[in-house]
């Protein structure tokens, strides 16, 4: 049957008038981050299966799939009209058809955030500090107190001499600790600019006493201005008493309601987690740790920070209902709500949380469709088999990243969406071996893989984590590559040894978001 498209109108409409619509640009993450429509999220055509329960969990959503015209939009709708979903059309044209018709198309990952970000700064004028001031002030022993916005893993990888990780949602309730003389100043990093305006404006609007300062530019700025960067550090934050809670509770309480966050109860969620008209996203802010140890039964793990940097990788559906809950602080929750709604969702704090109530414990685990029938093999046989047999090969479906950090020695990474052109590349042999991570996705390659090859086709059983848990040995690097790494956009924020033309590209790039913005007109976004 023949999908129905969707053309400029319909979307832009849609945005304009805040209603529901799931804008999915199906590419990897790389061609997305060349360019797309500024609210079209990115959930690739290779882990649909993996992705849509979770960050699409109304079935009857308004989805439009967008990609630059090579056909994978359409493959993209069947496969959710196969799950289930009963609204799904094709973008008209693709990326180019959007860029035609007068719509603007942005760069990099995580824009709407981006852009927020810098609007935010723009009309705030949120104070910051060069890298060499901020080096100046630690040379001389100042009173002075640094702390890193980002995630702990990217903290770890590289970090500003003395800094301290302190993820964005944690800030106003462990800085009054970090720092309980008013007159030390407070310098606030991320990588590169997003993240520190937005912990440096949540203290501000939170009211802290200090003096507070962004690093200009954070990780980048300083490497440009040529000075020495830490690496591996593991300072973080600490506990706080209950009468620092309270009132960092307080403090961020007064910020959402300046914004308008609304409130809600246990009794109005539960009614609607089944509500047929409205889709709901439903976090737990809170660090995975503190998720793991107990939380409330149908709610995400996503640490408030990061929801509010990559608001759309975990809510896709612009238009939603956001539900946040902080169990033990409110402050987790209040604080990233008061941003999530000058960022115009329509979001909602969970009040009155007893810990009886987190009934459940464990990482959150993503719903799957049910998954297909294949033929199972455990990792013991294929560790034989790889020694002994030259003509079975693994092929392992992990994300570049996964893949380079450790895989099955010999096995080759291949991405679904150029299964065609990688099993070309793949030698010839009488018995493929699929992996991934997460295990089940290799399930949903089998049946694809097997239509394009005349070999046996079987899954090792729990894919690589079985691997790993066998005590087997493990692989490291890019050694033999099917397909391009396209499911990871290289940001030029990370790492270590990055080209310092391409960081200065991307500030330029950042200045240049306000200006966007504007052309497209789409947002809603205000600030406080």
């Amino acid at each position: 049957m023949s999908i129905p498209t969707k053309n400029y109108a319909f979307v832009r409409n849609k945005l304009l008038d805040k209603e529901e619509i799931a804008f999915l640009d199906v590419r990897e993450e790389d061609p997305h981050a060349q360019e797309h429509p500024l609210f079209a999220a990115n959930i690739p055509l290779s882990r649909i299966e993996i992705d849509a329960y979770g960050k699409l969990p109304r079935k009857n959503v308004s989805i439009v799939t967008l990609d630059d015209g090579g056909g994978d939009a359409e493959l993209a709708a069947q496969r959710l009209m196969n799950l289930g979903y009963t609204d799904v059309s094709v973008f008209e044209g693709g990326v180019q058809g959007w860029k035609r018709s007068g719509g603007e198309l942005f760069r990099d990952v995580n824009v709407p955030s981006k852009s927020f970000g810098e609007l935010v700064e723009s009309k705030r004028h949120t104070p910051s500090l060069s890298a060499q001031e901020v080096k100046k002030l630690l040379d001389d022993k100042e009173d002075v107190v640094v702390v890193d916005v980002r995630r702990f893993d990217e903290y770890n990888t590289m970090s500003i001499p003395s800094g301290i990780s302190v993820p964005g949602a944690e800030l106003v309730l462990r800085l009054p600790e970090l720092a309980p003389n008013p007159k030390t100043k407070i310098i606030v990093n991320c990588a590169g600019r997003t993240r520190s305006i937005i912990g440096t404006q949540s203290l501000i609007n939170a009211g802290i006493p200090n003096e507070v300062n962004a690093l200009r530019n954070g990780t980048i700025g300083w490497t440009l201005a040529g000075q020495e960067l830490d690496r591996g550090q593991s300072r973080r934050f600490k506990e706080v008493s209950e009468n620092t809670a309270s009132e960092a509770s307080n403090r961020a309480r007064s910020v959402a309601d300046r914004a308008n966050v609304k409130r809600t109860t246990l009794a109005e969620i539960e009614k609607w987690k089944s509500q047929a008209e409205r889709t709901t996203y439903f976090f737990d802010t809170r660090t995975p740790e503190e998720y793991e140890a107990g939380h409330l039964p149908g709610f995400r793990s996503v640490p408030g920070g990061q929801l509010v940097q990559e608001t759309e990788m975990v809510a896709p559906v612009r238009g939603a209902r956001i539900v946040l809950a902080d169990p033990s602080s409110s402050v987790r929750a209040n604080m990233p709500a008061s941003w999530l709604a000058q960022m115009a969702w329509d979001v909602y704090v969970l009040d009155g949380l007893k810990i009886s109530d987190l009934s459940e414990t464990g990482p959150w685990k993503a719903p799957l469709p049910t998954l297909p029938q294949v033929q199972f093999v455990d990792a013991a046989t294929v560790s034989h088999w790889l020694k002994t047999d030259s003509n079975t090969i693994a092929v392992d479906f992990s994300t570049h990243a996964n893949y380079v950090k450790g895989h099955i020695p010999g096995s080759w990474y291949a991405l679904r969406s150029q299964l065609a052109d990688a099993i070309k590349k793949i030698p010839q042999v009488d018995r493929y071996v699929l992996t991934s991570t997460p295990n089940q996705l290799s399930l949903f390659i089998a049946q694809e893989f097997q239509s394009l090859s005349k070999s046996e086709v079987l899954v090792l059983e729990g894919g690589n984590a079985a691997w790993t848990a066998a005590g087997l040995e493990i692989e490291t690097g890019p050694s033999r590559l099917a397909s391009p790494p396209l499911d990871r956009y290289k940001r030029p924020y990370e790492g270590t040894s990055v080209d310092p033309a391409a960081m200065q590209a991307y500030l330029d790039w950042e200045f240049g978001l306000v200006e966007q913005l504007g052309k497209d007109g789409t947002h809603h976004f205000w600030v406080l």
